[in-house]
């Protein structure tokens, strides 16, 4: 807590602080339950602000603070929620003590939910967990090994037997297509006596030209 609740004597201060006076240029909003307080003070400017413009054409912006108890650290010093909507300007007017009073008992039953679910969350078992301290992890026995690896067996023989048609298949598939490969390779080498094209394929002109020797011609 940033400090004590405020007492009697000065909330009756505050109070009077708080009235609109027209000599006033700071005027407290409220406090909290820690004992800050916040004021609004006058900020002549020649920009936009909230209020009108005055008779002399010049805009009263309003700034908003917070003050803390003397004696304060600023390290202690805490702000709720709704005092840092209204500092920031997105809460147009301050909170009710009732109201932050319902924050902090909301806020205190968000944190007891909070931890309720994380302990349901721990106290779940997990998948993969080391044993506690007081517990041995359950060693297998040898009944259990010898059908454990009966199991591994069986399945290696189904698979096996389910892999061997396929194979043959495969084997016999492959057999009859080099079988009519050969088959057309030999069609192609034989040459039809009948057909004249084949003839003049492999009887061109160019094929049976052979080089004479070379005869010098005698000068007269």
């Amino acid at each position: 807590m940033a400090g004590n609740p405020i007492g009697p004597i000065g909330q009756a201060w505050l109070k009077w602080k708080s009235l609109r006076l027209p000599w006033r240029k700071r005027f407290l909003v409220g406090f909290d339950l820690q004992g800050n307080t916040y004021w609004e003070f006058r900020l002549t400017t020649r920009g936009t602000g909230e209020a009108a413009p005055n008779g002399l054409g010049e805009v009263e912006r309003w700034r908003r603070i917070v003050q803390y108890p003397r004696g304060t650290h600023l390290s202690s010093v805490k702000v709720g929620p709704l005092w840092h909507q209204w500092l920031r300007y997105t809460r147009r007017d301050p909170p009710s003590l009732d109201e932050q009073r319902g924050d902090v008992v909301r806020r205190a039953r968000m944190k007891q939910l909070a931890a309720d679910a994380d302990a349901r969350w721990a106290a779940k078992p997990r998948v993969m967990e080391d044993p506690l301290p007081g517990q041995k992890a359950a060693l297998p026995t040898a009944a259990a090994a010898a059908a454990e690896e009966g199991k591994e067996a069986a399945t290696m023989t189904t698979r096996t037997s389910a892999r061997e048609p396929v194979t043959l298949r495969a084997e016999s598939k492959q057999k009859a297509k080099t079988q009519r490969d050969e088959a057309e390779d030999g069609a192609e080498e034989a040459v039809d006596p009948k057909d004249p094209w084949k003839q003049a394929r492999t009887r061109g002109p160019s094929e049976e030209w052979q080089p004479q020797a070379w005869s010098p011609k005698s000068r007269k």
